[in-house]
Order: C-alpha cells, then sequence, then structure tokens
C-alpha cells in the first residue's frame, strides 16, 4: 500500500491536543473501586451527582456505596464475579447500587428500563443474574419471568427515595397514585433500597480483592442486527477509556473538581456510564442526572439552574433540545466540551449547536465492545465537522477491505481497531466472538474511510448499505443532505427491494413545517444528490422509532417494508 500510512503508522497523532500522551496506562489503577475511592478522596465535598434538585457529594457515593456493597456481601452473601443487574433511568440510586456492586467485586450487567418480559429473560438468563435492583415502574415486568431465572435476590425503589422528606414521599406518591406509572406487581421476598442502605450500615464492608483483569461489565449490545449479545469488559478494559478521556478533555479547559457534566443519556447506556459516571470519578466532575430526558421543558428548567461545563448526547437529543422554542433561555456561556456519539452527527445539527452555544460538538466513535470510545475529535478547535475524528492514545484504527488487506488512504471499508479498550469477548459465545475478531484487531462493522491526517469518516453500518444498481448508497448521507432541506425535523433512510435495480432508495420524514410536501424534498435531492441515490419513495411520519439513548432505528423501517412485501 503506497500511502502515507505505510511511513507514518499513526499519522493523526500530530493533530493531538497539548498534553496529550501518544499513550496511556490502562494499568494505573488496581480496579474500578481503587479509581472511586481515590475520587472519593480528592473531592469529598464536591457535589458528585444532581437529580431532581437533590446533591450528593463524592463522600457520600463513597458513604452509600459502601453500604451497598456491605449489603450484597453479608446480607445477599454475593461473591465476587457474581452478577447483578441493575434497571433504572438515570436517578441518584443508580451510581450508588454500580459503585456498590463494583466494590463487592460483582460483575455488573446494566438493564434497560424499558425492555419487554421476554427481552429482560434473555438478557438475564444469558448472563446468569443472581440478583437485581429495579425501579417499582418495572417490577411487575421483572414479576412475570422471575422464576425463569436465577435471579435470587430482587431490591426495588421508588424514583424519589433518595430526595429527602418531604419530596420522596412526595415524589412517590405522585408516580404511583396520580400519574399511575407504577403498575401491580406480586414480589413478596423483595427488599426496600433504603432498608438495603440500612442493613449496610450495621455492618462493615469488607474490600475485596479485585484485579484489573476481572470482569466489571456485561454490557449487552443492543441487539440491532440479531440477538443481544452480553459483551464482557474488565476494569481494565474502562480504566483504559478513562484514562484516555481524562487527557482527552483537559485542553477543554475545565480544572478538576470544577465541571458540570449534562448527564441526559442514560447511565446503562456504555456511552454515558463511562464517559459520565466513570471518567467524573478522574475530573471530580458533577453530574447533572437527567431522568426523563424526552421531556424537553423539564430539561431546559434544570439546564437553566446550572452554569454546564459539559455536555454528552447523540445527534436527536442535540436536534430536539434545538428546536424547542424555549432553548434560548439557557445560558451556554460556560459550555468548553459537546460530545457527541451512539450515531452520526448532522451536519445542519452540528452547525446549529454552534451558532447556539459558541460551542462546535466533537463527534466521536466507539461500540459497546470497545468500552466505548475508540477515536474523538480533539476538543482544542480543531473540530472537523463530519468525521469522528482520530484514534486516541494507545489506540489503532484502519480500513481493510472484504478480503481482510489494508485499504488505501480514501478508500472505504470495515474500521478495525485495537487497544486496552477492546473486550474479552461475548459471554458463552466463543464463536460469535472469534468471528468478531481479525488477529488482534475487532471487526466494528461499520464502513469508513480515512484522509491522509488520519482523520476517520463513518460511511454507515456494513448491514445498512443499500446496493442500487450495482453502487452502494449509504443511508447516513441521505440523512445528512435530507436534514438540511427547510422544514425537515427527523429522517431516516433504508433500502427497499427493486427488481430493476436490486434495491432503490426510501426515507422517512418527520415534518418541522406541517406545508413541507414530497415534492420539495426530492427537488432539494436532486439538487444534492447523484440521481442514483435521490430517494424513490418517501413517507411522512409523526415520529421514528428510537432506541432507548434516541437513536433512530432504521431495522424496524426495514421489517415494516419486508412485511409488506410479503403480504
Amino acid at each position: 500500500m503506497n500511502t502515507e500510512s505505510t511511513i507514518n503508522p499513526y499519522p493523526w497523532r500530530r493533530f493531538y491536543p497539548k498534553g496529550v500522551p501518544d499513550e496511556i496506562n490502562p494499568d494505573a489503577y488496581t480496579s474500578l473501586a481503587a479509581l472511586l475511592e481515590e475520587g472519593c478522596r480528592r473531592f469529598t465535598d464536591r457535589p458528585a451527582y444532581a437529580c431532581m434538585g437533590k446533591q450528593i457529594t463524592f463522600g457520600e457515593l463513597d458513604h452509600l456505596s459502601a453500604q451497598f456493597a456491605s449489603f450484597l456481601q453479608n446480607d445477599l452473601k454475593l461473591q465476587k464475579g457474581d452478577r447483578i443487574a441493575i434497571q433504572m433511568p438515570n436517578t441518584l440510586q443508580y451510581p450508588i447500587a454500580m459503585f456498590g456492586a463494583l466494590r463487592a467485586g460483582l460483575a455488573v450487567v446494566n438493564t434497560n428500563p424499558l425492555y419487554t418480559p421476554r427481552e429482560m429473560q434473555h438478557q438475564f438468563k444469558d448472563s446468569g443474574t443472581k440478583a437485581i435492583v429495579i425501579l417499582s415502574n418495572f417490577a411487575s415486568n421483572l414479576a412475570k419471568i422471575l422464576d425463569r431465572t436465577e435471579i435470587q435476590h430482587v431490591v426495588i425503589t421508588q424514583l424519589g427515595d433518595l430526595l429527602g422528606f418531604p419530596k420522596k414521599q412526595i415524589v412517590n406518591a405522585v408516580v404511583k397514585y396520580v400519574k399511575k406509572l407504577v403498575p401491580a406487581y406480586n414480589l413478596p421476598d423483595a427488599i426496600s433500597f433504603n432498608d438495603a442502605l440500612s442493613r449496610g450500615s450495621s455492618q462493615p464492608f469488607k474490600p475485596v480483592p479485585i484485579q484489573n483483569t476481572d470482569l466489571a461489565f456485561v454490557q449487552y449490545t443492543g441487539g440491532t442486527t440479531g440477538v443481544s449479545k452480553g459483551a464482557m469488559l474488565t476494569h481494565r478494559n474502562i480504566i483504559a477509556n478513562v484514562e484516555g478521556q481524562h487527557f482527552w478533555m483537559k485542553p477543554g479547559g475545565t480544572p478538576d473538581g470544577e465541571g458540570i457534566i449534562v448527564a441526559a443519556l442514560p447511565l446503562y447506556h456504555v456511552y454515558a456510564l463511562t464517559t459520565n459516571a466513570l471518567a467524573a470519578l478522574k475530573s471530580g466532575s458533577m453530574n447533572l442526572l437527567i431522568t426523563n430526558p424526552r421531556d424537553l421543558n423539564a430539561f431546559i428548567d434544570d439546564l437553566k439552574k446550572y452554569r454546564i461545563t459539559a455536555f454528552t448526547g447523540v445527534n436527536t437529543l442535540y436536534n430536539g433540545l434545538l428546536n424547542h422554542p424555549r432553548i434560548g433561555e439557557v445560558d451556554f456561556s460556560s459550555l468548553k466540551v459537546t460530545s457527541a456519539g451512539g450515531m452520526a452527527l448532522q451536519t445542519a445539527v452540528a452547525e446549529r449547536w454552534t451558532k447556539l452555544t459558541g460551542n462546535t460538538p466533537c463527534e466521536g466513535y466507539g461500540l459497546t465492545e470497545t468500552s466505548p470510545v475508540l477515536c474523538s475529535n480533539p476538543v482544542d478547535g480543531s473540530v472537523r465537522i463530519g468525521t469522528i475524528g482520530v484514534p486516541w492514545p494507545s489506540t489503532d484504527m484502519k480500513i481493510i477491505r472484504e478480503d481482510g488487506t489494508d485499504a488505501n488512504v480514501g478508500e472505504a471499508g470495515e474500521i478495525v481497531a485495537r487497544g486496552p479498550q477492546v473486550f474479552l469477548g461475548y459471554y458463552k459465545r466463543p464463536e460469535e466472538t472469534a468471528q468478531s475478531m481479525l488477529g488482534d484487531w475487532f471487526k466494528t462493522g461499520d464502513i469508513g474511510v480515512m484522509n491522509e491526517d488520519g482523520f476517520f469518516k463513518i460511511v454507515d453500518r456494513k448491514k445498512d448499505m443499500i446496493l442500487v444498481s450495482g453502487f452502494n448508497v449509504y443511508p447516513n448521507e441521505i440523512e445528512d443532505v435530507v436534514a438540511q432541506c427547510p422544514g425537515v425535523l427527523e429522517v431516516a433512510c433504508i433500502g427497499v427491494p427493486d427488481e430493476k435495480s436490486t434495491e432503490v432508495v426510501k426515507i422517512f420524514v418527520v415534518k418541522k413545517d406541517p406545508n413541507l410536501d414530497i415534492e420539495t424534498i426530492k427537488a432539494y435531492c436532486r439538487e444534492n444528490l447523484t440521481p442514483y441515490k435521490v430517494p424513490r419513495i418517501i413517507e411522512f411520519r409523526t415520529e421514528l422509532p428510537k432506541s432507548n439513548v434516541g437513536k433512530i432505528l432504521r431495522r424496524p423501517l426495514r421489517d415494516e417494508e419486508l412485511a409488506k412485501l410479503k403480504k
């Protein structure tokens, strides 16, 4: 391969912000428990989390998580390596339960609260979960499948449990009796979260010897390409990502112990888990937990209360805020870093966010299997919109062809990566683990290109690619163009079967302007896209299917189209 990367295997390193090393130390801590304890010592009196008007300090996080760890250890008799599920949205209980479990040497199985009983059963059985901490709102689903799992212990919490008197009583009563968000359930042996803390306080917690190669999380992939699989993430995997983020974000300019980072994405998702909850142990930042980010009015009310310095989110979250009539009420003058991941950041959204806040979003890229971050745009002002940036310290990425050979600079192919953040493999799935690796390189399943400077760009998911008369069409490109058409709020693109051209491009559009019509969109696309890329079919929708973090899902749309064809 006659390219610059042959001469310099790491062309991107010259774009590292000042102070970012070429390599990080994934063995900087013996475990995440050690990282927690150090962070709580350094920032004892600093607020660690804020939620629904209540704050807890790092010192309180240390104290309460130790109580919960003692309960798991002394009352439930759980042993090092046992799996415990946590199923709740962003609440103060979440980090306490998670850090308590990690300190007790357990492996955490983060679970989406919106899972159906069938999805819960699969995840709990597959992981061998022995205990669960669950919000009462979702306990009725657990009751339906509990006897078909290995779960022996159930801890139930209510939304307001840690908000203090009288807010606790008011919130819990409103949720249960006014909004009727807690369906009846029968779990007679369950223990309340506050009782668990009380029991844990009566006995000392005995620190557990943990190696950084021990399992910390069985983190399930979204299952958008098949059966949901558990990615085995070690303490070392996560520490590597936390160390990388600590150096990468330093040029953002917020001193340790002074940051306030918005946690609107759920902590059970690997993006927020690492970049919000765990990275804050290094920086001493306070996480502003947003329990229900879909309630944009309440979300904006929370943003107005704090001088936020960092924001993590996905394209749909930023787009939703930008289109809310009250977003101008928020003071963004302290915002130093905007992180975007989880899905492609559309150019129109990036430009509007920059204009509103004065802060350009730094798009990055990663996967559950990589703990999650592999690369990101620099935060020192050298952001290249439309790219996912450059690989982080100790991380190597390249593009390969279908035959496994290295692609040339600028040539599209599959992104593969290696580094200390790459997972151990899929839990109890050695064959699928083997299929995902090429030697020590992890095959991401994403199509991308690398330019001569070492900046990477996602073209699309390998399985989302559309084949039109022999030409490859990538939905991300179509969506990015259509999103810039005046009057479009959201868009999703898929390929549908066609006898003449194999597939044709179809888009689903949510209107921002009710007067928007199909011909206007087609005219815009004809002006900005090669003819074979122009959507043949356009369908208006009032909403699009989304994942738990707000990522637009194409698969349900494809399934609908296939079902129509079978009729």
